[in-house]
């Protein structure tokens, strides 16, 4: 029984303006092959999981057109809810069997075939079962002598085909870019291992002992090429040819990996594995816990199928497949089998330690730290509505199910929170994966405009005019490979293979590109020699040789005439090139497991034709590399040619190298040498990027952490930073290749920091050193520092290792350089010295005892400059991880898959820097009227071309819907700096605005700034900053560049005052030499009593002001009259002070 298949959940529209449209057309339009092409049904729910037909509203719906609800159709002035639809799309199905084709012998025993084909109208499904049926059939002794009948020819001496010795079967075999391809071998596909021919230069064979009656295959091999099964064809003449266009070879390649799931005891579960390469894998082979499954018990193929699950079933799955190009092992997925009775989750929340403001003190303790409560985000075992599905959706998760208001006891005032109770199973939360970052290139930072940007043959976007880009990643994604494409082929196509953190948080990458080299001409009928490397004063790397005539056409047409050669080296001696590395330096073994590279150089080739610009292949071109430049001579003999496939990002060998001795002068020298290089062959094809890599297994891992600020408390480890490794040879004299790089690693840390891959050595300390940098939505943060003094405490890793692996900061001789590096011996652990078997550095078999290391374990640091910042939210969330999101009123974000960041710039006139601090209330929302969000505090910035001014950036709660859609919250916000501050101006588009939208807050206090949050998203004029995107960091990263930048679409750094500003505050210091009290009292007495009266009176009236309603509906007329009675009043308050001084 054929099994329909359900789409994912759709949601396009949101249920604003006219209602909620989820229009069949705008889901194809995004989602292009998604949806089949006819379903046969459609399931609409809200948001909140309640069936269209439950929800009371008017819906529509049409498997032609969608669904959709309109607002003016729904009884009592109701509103839509937010719905999300799926569609079921019918079967692939098999047609009937055909006939049962002839017998391939007539006696003896053979085969007969017949054939069905899979009826689908969406490529999202697929048949099981197989395509053709094999069948015996023959099985009648032969008789002595050959029955079989031939009309030309006779029978062979087997009798298995007809034999024509004089007809002669002539062919051609060309590449995919329609070069001959010479040296191909030919056989009959039923004789494989018999070669009849091999094709000559121009691609062509000839072979006699086929008939010209008959239709033959005939099977064609080459080295590096994809094998292939061809067959012949005859005229009426007699004459028999065949034609075969080869593809390259490429080594299998996950598509489609394992993903983790959890079951209960006895029930069953369903694991996918699907790879490509050419030619296509055949063979897919299933491991548990690193022991292959038996075939014969467990029937598999490329899914596993596990039935009445047993506890002993839990752990590590993996899938590997091979073909005759290579192997390559899927990444693991973990099975959890929970036991029956047992609660799919704990119900106790785990402890998490939130930061208080700073002027929180906690009476009796001298804790900043408050525990909040957590429920631990893993996957547990929910009701699946179907569990036999490749990927179970958003799957189920411990989550928030209960919380509780409480209050913290700051001493001075007190601090509501929402803490975590009780936890449960639930739905989990799928948080939007970006991957985001600014192509530049490697020599002068120039952007790449408007470039195309690839994952695999798929173009998903353009970089902008400053180089920048952002993508969106599917969550089942394990290997993101982009590829960076200059339509003016100014710079070199780079293809990347990104990190990206599956929990939502968005990675930024500064993606490096090479300028390509400028183009030299070159006669195509002579032998050709271009240098690799260029370095000044220093001789070239290696050489490449292309032989006279090997250029061609893509038709395979030798080219004759004038070529635009340009020939790009990435030099490993210049360490600026290393983060332009194409790919990760990773290449996959026989076994099929993915394993580093060293480089010695890469190189890219583009060649064209003079006049039209076409490109150019070349065939036998030779790579000759200096050995001189290969210090460790282990390394020769392992030194291989690789080159990238683009799609994948692995690196695959394209050949060996042999050693020749010849003499030659090298660059600055007076008279020739001999000097030996190592010479290896290719063709250049559809690859064009090219690499001399040794495989090392000299290898480590070093743990890092990152922390939130200088203090390195273990509770304030950051999530999602990008920690990078570059591995470096900087010293000569050693075993290693001097001033030089070998590959270059990134990792993101998690909740117990990262281990990044790096080479080591175990005999000498500095044979290999390493640069090490961490970076977090763009910015850097600091290394823990090494000079004036080196504290092992501070630095995180103890004495006398420390002494060994010499760290030093990247200003550890500079104080003016930056210090957001460090650099290291890499330095192996001697697993017989105890001091050196606690990190930082773990050989590379224990990677398991890296990742779970304790944090009182050696490891090195970086912290985030943020001293003067500081974010509270009464109900807590980590932006690094958007699946803590909490379904509450009370929350921040309202909306996990859409965050809005709200800024107000705020001036300060005053010769220091004074914190600001927004406070953050509901305002009109009948559940959290008067109730805190949070806090936000920051310090002003200088600006650099105005004295005596600084300016803050200061966050916000943005008005809008709440989490559950319905009614709209005016946040009541309060500005206020931390100092001796008066407001003196408001803008007055803001000011204006906040009139003409009521109802408008109370404005009575010059220290301060009251409004209730625009619902509209300001800009720049209005002094108001408003990013929505599908992350809060990139939404609060924009916000404020535009907001330093003083403008609604620019980006900055360097604040500048002058622009964009909501609210100036004049902020004088405090004079030291004014009287105290006592003094005062002394020489004036009747004054200083009098004044403090009046300032009592003062006090108290402020004291009934703030105690009466904040917020006030009034006509604007009146409220011009009480601006005009505070400001007499505030006129004669003066005038009595001038008085008083005067006197």
């Amino acid at each position: 029984m054929a099994v329909t298949e359900w789409t994912s959940w759709f949601n396009i529209d949101h249920p604003g303006g006219n209602g909620d449209y989820e229009r069949l057309e705008a889901i194809r339009f995004y989602y292009r092959e998604r949806v089949c092409v006819r379903p046969t049904a459609m399931e609409a729910r809200t948001t909140d999981w309640v069936a269209a037909a439950n929800t009371g509203e008017v819906i529509h719906s049409s498997l032609e057109k969608g669904f959709w609800c309109i607002n003016k159709e729904q009884p009592h002035g109701r509103v839509c809810s937010n719905y999300h639809v799926r569609f079921q799309c019918p079967p692939a199905m098999w047609s009937p069997w055909g006939q049962w084709g002839t017998c391939s012998v007539t006696c003896g025993g053979g085969r007969r075939v017949r054939r069905r084909t899979c009826l689908r109208n969406s490529e999202t499904v697929q048949c099981t079962g197989r395509l053709v049926d094999i069948q015996k059939c023959g099985k009648s002794p032969c008789p002595a002598k050959c029955q079989r009948v031939c009309t030309e020819g006779h029978p062979s001496e087997d009798c298995s085909r007809c034999v024509c010795e004089s007809h002669v079967l002539q062919g051609e075999v060309h590449s995919v870019t329609g070069v001959p391809v010479a040296g191909a071998g030919v056989a009959l596909a039923s004789e494989p291992k018999v070669i009849r021919a091999r094709t000559d230069d121009k691609g062509q064979f000839g072979f006699t002992g086929v008939c010209s009656s008959s239709s033959t295959l005939i099977s064609i091999k080459k080295e590096k090429f994809s094998p292939i099964t061809v067959s012949t064809f005859s005229n009426t003449t007699g004459l028999s040819w065949v034609t075969a266009v080869l593809k390259s070879a490429e080594k299998p390649y996950i598509v489609n990996h394992p993903e983790d799931k959890v079951r209960y005891e006895g029930g069953r579960v369903l694991l996918c594995c699907k790879a490509t390469g050419s030619p296509t894998p055949d063979k897919y082979y299933w491991y548990h816990n690193g022991t292959l499954l038996d075939r014969k018990v467990y029937k598999y193929e490329e899914d596993l199928v596990l039935s009445d699950l047993k506890l002993e079933q839990s752990g590590e799955y993996y899938c590997k497949t091979s073909s005759p190009a290579g192997s390559i092992k899927s990444s693991p997925a973990f099975l959890t089998v929970i036991a029956k009775g047992t609660p799919a989750c704990n119900s106790t929340p785990e402890t998490h330690l939130i930061r208080l403001p700073i002027d929180c003190v906690q009476p009796g303790t001298d804790s900043k730290h408050y525990n909040a409560g957590r429920c631990p985000h893993n996957q547990c075992a929910g009701s699946l509505d179907y569990d036999m599905r490749c990927k179970d959706g958003a799957g189920f998760c411990c989550g928030v199910q209960k919380m509780e208001s409480r209050i913290i006891d700051c001493g001075s005032y007190s601090l509501p929170i929402r803490a975590v109770t009780q936890c449960s199973c639930q739905k989990c939360v799928q948080p939007t994966v970006l991957v985001r970052g600014r192509v530049v290139v490697a020599d002068n930072n120039e952007p790449l405009r408007f470039g195309h940007i690839f994952i695999g043959k798929e173009r998903v976007g353009t970089t902008g005019y400053q180089g920048g880009f952002m993508l969106q990643i599917t969550p089942d994604t394990q290997r993101l490979v982009v590829n960076f494409v200059d339509p003016t082929q100014t710079f070199l196509d780079t293809p990347k293979v990104f990190i990206f953190d599956k929990k939502g948080g968005s990675i930024y990458h500064d993606v490096k590109v090479m300028r390509k080299q400028a183009p030299i001409d070159i006669n195509a009928g002579e032998t050709n020699s271009i240098d690799l490397g260029d370095i000044k004063g220093e001789d070239p790397i290696g050489q490449l040789v292309i032989p006279p005539n090997s250029f061609h056409k893509d038709n395979g047409d030798v080219y004759e005439g004038t070529v635009k050669a340009s020939v790009t080296f990435i030099d490993p001696r210049n360490i600026t090139t290393a983060a332009a590395t194409p790919g990760d330096l990773n290449f996959v073994d026989d076994e099929g497991d993915m394993l580093p590279l060293r480089t010695y150089g890469m190189f890219s080739v583009d060649f064209r034709d003079e006049t039209n610009k076409e490109v150019l292949g070349a065939g036998a071109v030779q790579v000759l590399l200096d050995t001189q430049h290969v210090k460790m001579q282990e390394h020769i003999p392992k030194m291989k040619l690789w080159s990238l496939n683009p799609d994948t990002g692995v690196w695959e060998e394209e050949s060996d190298f042999s050693t020749t001795t010849t003499t030659t002068g090298g660059h600055g020298r007076s008279k020739r040498e001999e000097r030996t290089f190592l010479i290896g062959n290719m063709e250049i094809r559809e690859r064009r990027l090219f690499n001399l890599d040794v495989p090392e297994n000299r290898r480590c891992y070093v743990k890092v952490r990152a922390y939130m600020s200088d203090k390195f408390l273990p509770s304030e480890q950051l999530e999602g930073v990008v920690i990078s490794l570059i591995n470096l040879e900087p010293k000569p004299g050693y075993s290693s290749n001097p001033r030089a790089w070998g590959r270059f690693d990134s990792v993101i840390t998690g909740p117990n920091g990262a281990c990044l891959p790096a080479f080591c050595d175990a005999k000498r300390p500095d044979a290999y050193t390493a640069y090490v940098t961490a970076m977090i939505s763009g910015e850097e943060l600091e290394a823990a520092p090494s000079s004036p003094k080196m504290n092992p405490n501070i630095i995180g890793v103890s004495q006398p290792y420390l002494d060994k692996l010499d760290y030093q900061r990247s200003d550890h001789e500079d104080p003016a350089l930056k210090k957001t590096a460090f650099r290291i011996n890499l330095a192996k652990p001697n697993q017989n010295n105890f001091d050196e078997t606690n990190g930082p550095i773990y050989p590379y078999q224990n990677l398991i005892a890296c990742e779970n290391a304790p944090v009182d374990a050696n490891h090195f640091r970086f912290f985030r400059v943020e001293k003067d910042k500081y974010e509270y939210n009464v109900v807590p969330f980590e932006e690094n991880d958007l699946t803590t999101w909490t379904r509450d009123y009370l929350s921040w974000w309202p909306n996990p898959q859409e965050f809005r960041a709200c800024f107000i710039k705020v001036k300060i006139l005053g010769q220091k820097e004074v914190m600001v601090r927004s406070r953050n209330l509901g305002g009109t929302h009948r559940v959290t009227n008067g109730k805190l969000y949070g806090i936000r505090d920051i310090r002003s910035t200088r600006d650099m071309r105005e004295a005596n001014t600084s300016a803050a950036c200061l966050e916000f709660k943005c008005s809008g819907m709440l989490f559950d859609q319905a009614d709209v919250d005016r946040s009541l916000i309060t500005v206020l700096p931390q100092a001796n501050c008066h407001r003196i101006s408001t803008n007055n588009l803001l000011q204006e605005y906040l009139i003409k939208h009521p109802p408008v807050a109370l404005n009575n206090e010059s220290h301060g700034f009251t409004m209730l949050a625009p619902v509209d998203p300001l800009g720049h004029n209005y002094g108001i900053y408003t990013v929505t995107d599908q992350n809060p960091r990139v939404a609060k990263e924009i916000a404020i560049g535009r907001c330093f930048d003083g403008t609604s679409d620019g980006f900055s750094r360097e604040m500048k005052s002058d622009t964009g500003v909501a609210l100036t505050f004049n902020c004088p210091e405090r004079k030291i030499n004014r009287e105290s009290l006592f003094q005062r009292l002394q020489t004036n007495p009747g004054l200083t009593l009098s004044q403090m009266a009046r300032d009592m009176r003062e006090m108290e009236g402020r004291q009934v002001q703030r105690s009466s309603t904040r917020v006030m509906v009034y006509p604007s007329e009146q409220q011009g009259g009480t601006q005009s009675r505070r400001g007499s009043y505030t006129t004669r308050r003066r005038v009595s002070t001038r008085t008083q001084q005067r006197q």
